[in-house]
């Protein structure tokens, strides 16, 4: 594997250094409100490529091409998914959220019902700020730097990762942050183009290349399948059933049945209810710009299949033999990696290494790590505003909004510590990153949504129904967890992991709504501040029609799900 070249070096240097510098100068920390949420004036473009390069980091860059190399196309349901999901969050819960004023999902979750459900979720989403969002971001910054350093102690690298990306989250806050995710995202967008691009040449044809040489590699049993032949999975035949959307029952990653109700439960939270993603919208100049810039988050996820999930399949046939013995990258099991089958993880560093030009290569490293540093930044500011928000400023409601600055500064500085010590213990929980971030989310996210649609739907969800649901539906998720980890419940055990994500969501529902039903009425202004009505669709469609259609995010979205269908339909 080539290494890096002086001029490589030299612009990964001036880049993130650049980029720093950069994060600082737009810094907006004059009240809390500047901070935490970019003084509330994001326009639409500046929404849409935010909430795409937090989502599009680094961790899902590595994770998409490694699931794309284990012949996980089917990975692309999370992407497309999301258009669904922001269409229906535009529609029905944008609104609320931007009305009600709030900072994050925890104080709309008070709004709606009480304290005690908003604290819980606060803490709730602090600890997966920590365990998915940053150590995942650390974690692809420290194989990406280790491949490139292998004498440097991976402790150290992590440490300076999380220190760099602190940098400029510290002193700028929101603002910083969304305006260095949009020089990332333009920057990822075109480095994974290139990839692409170089992954064809070198594979010699286009497409139907790809597609012919993938035939023969799954006819001659070159493509190692691992022990999914021994345990009865899922293992396609041909092209075709790789690029194939739907899977069937013994699918390990994603039988048919997990799209229909798994993936937009997971994604319902991460784009609906997570404030690492929701804290952008929440810094929209208005409501119009909030929607638009939604929309247009999802207009890009789409060709995400074509630049990050299809150079995995490349590498597949291009590097599934290579050896990289020499990189000394261990395994999470003892020993290490010989080729790339072993570490599938490795699967989109080893793309740059071996195709890109010098220069190039350098650039699209820099915009790795700076996409890294970027996410990770995001989740800092996002957990710290939670801390701040949701806890700090509820015990010491005196704080002046400089102090509350202060201490949202503090709680970034812990969150990189304890961000950096769980960074070793992410490929001992799964040999697939992207199979981490679901399966951490799967068990941690079914109790709040179902708390978040109650209320938002229905009149007599209680606050109390809430609070009962959340604490049942967590103890049942770390029962489950438990029960992975000690084999307690060997039957429970033999569930996918979206089976246990529906297990908890349904176990939620039917808790809040009894608790609800034989508690008290919940509190009436509370249900007509924050509860869906049909009237609202009524106001909303005479104040669409001073509008022309192209501004009328209805006619916007229904386009959006138009081109969605066709490409979906393509892969089906």
């Amino acid at each position: 594997m080539s290494g890096l070249q002086t001029l490589d070096i030299v612009v990964i240097l001036v880049y993130l250094v650049g980029i720093i510098i950069y994060g600082i100068s737009k810094s907006k920390r004059s009240s809390s409100e500047d901070y935490f949420l970019g003084g509330r004036t994001m326009t639409w473009p500046i929404v849409g490529i935010a909430l795409f390069s937090a989502n599009i980091s680094s961790s899902t860059l590595v994770g998409l091409a490694s699931d794309g190399f284990q012949t996980n196309v089917n990975v692309y349901n999370y992407e497309w998914y999301a258009v669904v999901i922001l269409i229906f969050f535009s529609i029905f819960f944008l609104p609320f959220y931007l009305k009600s004023g709030v900072y994050t999902m925890p104080e709309f979750m008070q709004r709606r019902y009480d304290k005690r459900s908003r604290y819980y979720f606060s803490l709730i989403t602090i600890v997966g700020n920590v365990l998915v969002d940053t150590a995942a971001g650390l974690y692809v910054g420290s194989i990406v730097l280790k491949l490139l350093f292998p004498d440097v102690d991976s402790t150290y690298i992590i440490i300076g990762l999380a220190v760099a990306a602190a940098a400029y989250t510290i002193p700028g806050g929101l603002n910083s942050v969304i305006q260095t995710e949009v020089i990332q995202a333009v920057l990822l967008i075109i480095g994974s183009c290139l990839l692409t691009y170089f992954a064809f040449e070198e594979l010699g044809g286009g497409w139907s290349a790809m597609m012919s040489k993938l035939d023969g590699a799954l006819a001659s049993g070159d493509v190692n399948f691992g022990d999914r032949a021994a345990e009865g999975k899922f293992i396609p035949a041909n092209a075709d059933e790789v690029f194939s959307l739907v899977r069937p029952d013994n699918d390990e990653f994603m039988p048919w049945w997990g799209l229909l109700t798994g993936v937009p439960l997971l994604g319902f939270y991460f784009w609906a209810n997570n404030q690492f993603m929701v804290q952008r919208v929440l810094g929209a100049k208005d409501l119009n710009h909030g929607r638009w810039g939604a929309l247009f988050a999802g207009l890009l996820k789409l060709p995400v299949i074509f630049i990050m999930v299809v150079p995995g399949v490349l590498a597949l046939l291009l590097f599934n033999t290579l050896d990289i013995s020499n990189l000394n990258y261990p395994l999470a099991s003892g020993g290490m990696c010989e080729n790339l089958s072993d570490c599938p993880n490795l699967t989109y560093p080893v793309l740059l290494f071996q195709l890109l030009p010098t220069g190039i290569l350098g650039l699209v490293v820099a915009g790795l790590l700076a996409a890294m540093m970027s996410s990770v930044s995001a989740t800092f500011n996002s957990a710290s505003t939670l801390i701040t928000m949701d806890f700090v400023k509820q015990l010491r409601p005196e704080m002046t909004s400089k102090q509350l600055v202060r201490v949202g500064q503090i709680a970034t500085l812990i969150l990189v510590a304890l961000a950096s010590m769980w960074v070793p213990f992410i490929e001992r929980v799964s040999d697939s990153l992207w199979g981490y971030l679901q399966l951490v989310i799967a068990f941690t996210s079914p109790p709040v949504v179902s708390a978040f649609i109650l209320g938002l739907f229905w009149k007599r969800a209680n606050a109390t129904g809430a609070f009962v649901s959340l604490l049942v539906g967590g103890a049942f998720a770390v029962f489950m967890i438990l029960s992975a980890s000690y084999d307690i419940s060997p039957y429970l055990n033999e569930f996918h992991f979206l089976a246990k994500a529906n297990l908890l969501f349904v176990i939620s529902i039917v808790t809040h709504v009894v608790v609800s039903l034989t508690t008290e009425l919940p509190d009436a202004q509370k249900v007509a501040d924050y509860t869906y009505r049909k009237e609202l669709f009524t106001e909303e469609t005479e104040e669409l029609k001073a509008l022309p259609w192209y501004k009328n995010y209805r006619y916007l979205a229904i386009i959006l799900l138009i081109v969605t269908t066709i490409i979906v339909s393509y892969f089906w």
